[in-house]
């Protein structure tokens, strides 16, 4: 799952089977727009290493974009 943005209290999560809403609170408090969250034992936490390997992917699809470069 993927915080898509935030809308007052609540998270829009962006999900394989579509935007799922959660209040804010039930997030880590460090959590922002674009994390990769996921849950477990009841909980939510941010997957840094996924954020980060979900940032880098966005960036390289950017810049081909802009560039016009292919793989």
């Amino acid at each position: 799952m993927t915080i898509d943005r935030f809308e007052g209290d609540y998270a829009v999560l962006e999900t394989d089977d579509g935007m799922v809403n959660i209040h804010r609170s039930h997030l880590p408090s460090s959590a922002r727009e674009g994390d990769v969250i996921v849950y477990s034992n009841g909980g939510y936490s941010v997957d840094r290493e996924a954020t980060d390997d979900l940032r880098a992917e966005v960036r390289d699809r950017l810049h081909k974009l802009l560039t016009g470069e292919d793989d």
